[in-house]
């Protein structure tokens, strides 16, 4: 975890993230939506094909395993106005995934889980993601951070 206590604070630890290149992690970030005229397993099956050339074939198989292995399978067809903020999340973190980037950089997921208790559903996530990625960090206000302890 990376704690910020404002917003230029914030913006300056992802761009330390992203490297000078930009490329040194894949941005999970409420800033990167997704393609509104695409569906949800467009949207990370383009990932590969844009960035590694992957046939359509093959890159909506391995984003329709990241959406079954989230347990959000049945979204594959529904566009981003039809998601709920979970389902949104577990699209982009299979898009950021599907870089094969080193590190994972979650931007505020406080932001991105409104609508539920977003310490658990993303320490659930990021669970049940761990055999896909090598590394994860996650960057949000210094105010959050109690609400990221583990409650016993």
């Amino acid at each position: 975890m990376t704690w910020c206590d404002d917003e230029p604070a914030r913006k300056a630890q992802i761009r330390t993230l992203l490297g000078e290149s930009g490329y040194a992690c894949a941005l999970v970030s409420p800033d990167m939506p997704l393609r509104v005229n695409l569906t949800a397993l467009e949207n990370i099956a383009l990932i590969a094909q844009f960035h590694h050339a992957t046939p359509w074939q093959q890159a909506s198989e391995q984003a329709q395993t990241l959406l079954d292995c989230t347990g959000h399978g049945d979204i594959a067809l529904k566009r981003d106005e039809d998601l709920s903020m979970t389902q949104r999340f577990a699209v982009k973190m299979a898009r950021a995934i599907m870089l094969h980037r080193a590190l994972i950089a979650i931007d505020r997921p406080a932001l991105m889980l409104a609508d539920v208790h977003y310490p658990e559903v993303l320490r659930a996530m990021l669970t049940c993601l761990q055999h896909e990625y090598s590394d994860h960090c996650v960057v949000d206000y210094i105010w959050n951070r109690p609400v990221y302890e583990y409650r016993k």
